[in-house]
């Protein structure tokens, strides 16, 4: 899987072109190429097993939430509409809603991403700069009430994109340039802001962010690419926590030459 990890990737980092003063494809490039070979590290596994295993009851929660909704409200809507049906059309209609459950849940995948990284990204940064720059002074975790509520706004501010992504799949030409261009923006912004969050204050790190908006945008794009395949995504909260806290290492160094 590390493999097809760097395969997704590459492609993406690839047409990376100066991006912000002094910072080039080669920095995008180089943090997902280390946030990618360090996903299935030993160092990495206890993180993996918590971020994986809370991910998948979350999706798996939001599935039957899903599933019963549609039971609770479609269900009677469509037998009342289009009433005497033969037996065969309840198992069209199963099929149908399950490819509506599964489209939903994709585009859920993000949200989902945000709050488990929330819940995490302290705990895959302590391990980043441990084993990659153990010779810089580490990070300190957010208290953990600021924590969540950054988590909580993150999902919210996720939730409300992808409902503008979901619309934007009904109009030609935009409808998959829209998941990335939403889900890139949003997500290499709180990622990014969150990694800074470690070693600046709130305000600063939105500064960084701002000041290399383009930059943090196109690693962005990259975590929207990893998103975009199935059963790697459910690791985006790992990957893009970690990617980040390279990201900002770098601009960091950048800056301070």
């Amino acid at each position: 899987m590390h493999c097809i990890a760097l395969c997704v990737l590459c492609p993406v980092s690839a047409c990376l072109e100066d991006t912000s003063p002094g910072i080039g494809n080669a920095v995008i490039s180089n943090a997902a190429r280390a946030a990618a070979s360090r996903l299935f590290s030993p160092e990495f596994r206890s993180v993996f097993v918590k971020t994986l295993g809370l991910t998948l009851l979350a999706l798996a929660a939001l599935w039957f939430a899903i599933e019963g909704l549609f039971e609770w409200l479609a269900w009677p809507w469509i037998d009342a509409w289009l009433p005497g049906l033969p037996s065969w059309a309840g198992w069209l209609g199963v099929i149908v809603a399950g490819i509506g459950l599964a489209l939903g849940l994709a585009l859920l995948i993000a949200p989902v991403t945000a709050i488990i990284a929330g819940l995490f990204l302290d705990d895959v940064a302590e391990v980043v700069e441990r084993t990659d720059y153990p010779n810089d002074p580490p990070g300190r975790a957010m208290p953990a009430l600021r924590s969540m509520v950054l988590a909580i706004r993150f999902f919210g501010v996720v939730i409300l994109g992808n409902i503008v992504a979901l619309l934007l799949l009904l109009v030609p030409g935009i409808n998959i340039a829209a998941f990335f261009i939403v889900n890139g923006y949003l997500l290499g912004r709180e990622f990014f802001e969150f990694a800074a969050m470690r070693f600046r204050p709130e305000a600063e790190a939105r500064a960084l962010r701002k000041k290399h908006a383009v930059t943090v945008f196109l690693a962005g794009l990259v975590v929207a690419a990893f998103l975009a395949v199935p059963l790697l995504n459910l690791l985006t909260p790992l990957f893009a926590a970690a990617m980040m806290v390279h990201l900002h290492k770098a601009i960091s160094a950048r800056e301070a030459a």
